[in-house]
């Protein structure tokens, strides 16, 4: 219905503080996913009065839409009570919150329709705009704020389960590396006698290929011989289509990782699906996959049933030497001890890369079957409980995203 629809330049003005008494104040920027993000900007030598001052609960967009893709950068400022920004941002604020909610506005804008018509709307030759004057001509329907608060209150209840369980994914993760740094760095694993290993004087033998002592009787092998690695067929965008089987290109297994928005997931056709999984096979259940270009190193297990393609960005490890060994793998790549391993193995002048020869003859760590299968216990589990906290995630954010789509057709009724 588009009865209720109104002007948003009649509920809406713009701000253009400067900073000019120099305020110390945090940096922010405006990134695609529509939340304010401390800026990266080299400031030194830059003339700070002419940013501007934003306030809790104004908003910030980027006029310029030609370098974000489909999507247009606009965020209302609620972490703060007062940051600064660029001045080629234009911020503003709503007039009268007894008639539009900063909270319902921003719900508005988080709708994939609305990036759609900034897009459309936005003009100029060297680089396209989305200026003042087209934000104020954008219309939208605003319910009684009544309406509006219910519907807020709603979103906000999905909102703060993502991030409670965000929240759990984050203790879960940190338990899962305490107790891997535990067993594995510190020695300090449960021996025979259910003690800890080197404080109750376990046998300690020194290994040069590490530089340093291990306990006795461990191996040190190079990675290639601890599972195969491997990529597989790259994937072109040509061949992507809006339907079809769902895949995660390298750069996207860290959004995997913290859950993928169903919308940014890419698709390819079944028959291309096909051809790919007769030349390269496709992950399984326990077979981990990294990021080779770009954010290096970040990895994901898989542990579901479900398409996962790579390009050839990604690494692939499978067949692993011993039961449960993926998970002792999975962690230590999560571990400091690869993080140091990862900036002294990249490549590459302007993006760094891994290759799987040299990832193949980096040394690990590989205790005995027992040790291994008695921490299989504990990771699976742990990395378990996060699995099914990421799924629940993707769940409640279709939820939210069948919310945001219901706007247009919300009968005030109240």
């Amino acid at each position: 219905m588009k009865s209720n629809y109104k002007r948003l330049g009649d509920f809406i003005k713009e701000v253009n503080i400067r900073n000019t008494n120099l305020e110390d104040v945090k940096l922010l920027g405006v990134s695609i996913q529509k939340i304010f993000i401390p800026s990266i900007a080299n400031t030194i030598g830059t003339n700070m009065s002419t940013y501007k001052l934003i306030k809790k609960g104004q908003f910030a967009y980027g006029p310029v839409t030609s370098r974000n893709g489909d999507k247009i950068s606009v965020a209302l400022l609620d972490d703060y009570e007062i940051a600064m920004i660029s001045q080629a941002y234009t911020s503003f604020e709503v007039i009268d919150e007894n008639q539009l909610l900063p909270e319902y506005l921003m719900m508005w804008f988080r709708r994939p329709e609305f990036d759609r018509y900034a897009r459309f709307m936005s003009h100029g030759s060297a680089r396209e705009i989305f200026g003042w004057d087209e934000m104020c001509n954008t219309t939208l329907p605003v319910p009684s704020i009544t309406k509006q608060k219910q519907i807020v209150k709603e979103y906000n209840i999905l909102v703060d389960r993502i991030n409670l369980n965000n929240d759990l994914i984050k203790n879960l993760e940190e338990i899962t590396q305490a107790i891997y740094k535990q067993w594995f760095v510190d020695f300090e694993f449960p021996d025979a006698n259910g003690k800890l290993y080197k404080s109750n004087g376990g046998d300690m033998e020194f290994n040069k290929e590490l530089d340093k002592e291990i306990p006795k009787g461990w191996e040190v092998i190079p990675l290639s011989t601890f599972c195969e690695i491997s990529s597989s067929k790259r994937i072109f965008e040509s061949e992507y289509k809006n339907e079809g089987i769902p895949f995660y290109r390298g750069g996207e297994i860290s959004l995997k990782k913290e859950g993928t928005p169903i919308e940014d997931t890419l698709y390819i056709s079944e028959e291309r699906y096909k051809e790919i999984i007769e030349k390269s096979g496709k992950p399984i259940c326990g077979d981990i996959l990294m990021t080779a270009v770009g954010t290096l190193g970040v990895s994901y297990l898989v542990q579901e049933e479900e398409f996962y393609f790579k390009d050839g960005n990604v690494i692939w490890f499978k067949n692993f030497k011993e039961h449960g060994s993926n998970y002792y793998l999975y962690d230590f790549f999560q571990s400091d001890n690869f993080t140091d391993i990862l900036s002294e193995i990249t490549i590459g002048s302007t993006q760094n890369a891994i290759t799987i020869k040299t990832l193949g003859e980096q040394f690990i760590i590989t205790p005995p079957l027992e040790v291994i299968e008695k921490y299989h216990e504990i990771s699976s589990c742990l990395n378990g409980n996060i699995v099914t906290r990421k799924n629940m995630n993707l769940k409640i954010h279709e939820l939210r995203t069948s919310l945001l789509s219901k706007l247009p057709t919300l009968e005030d009724s109240l």
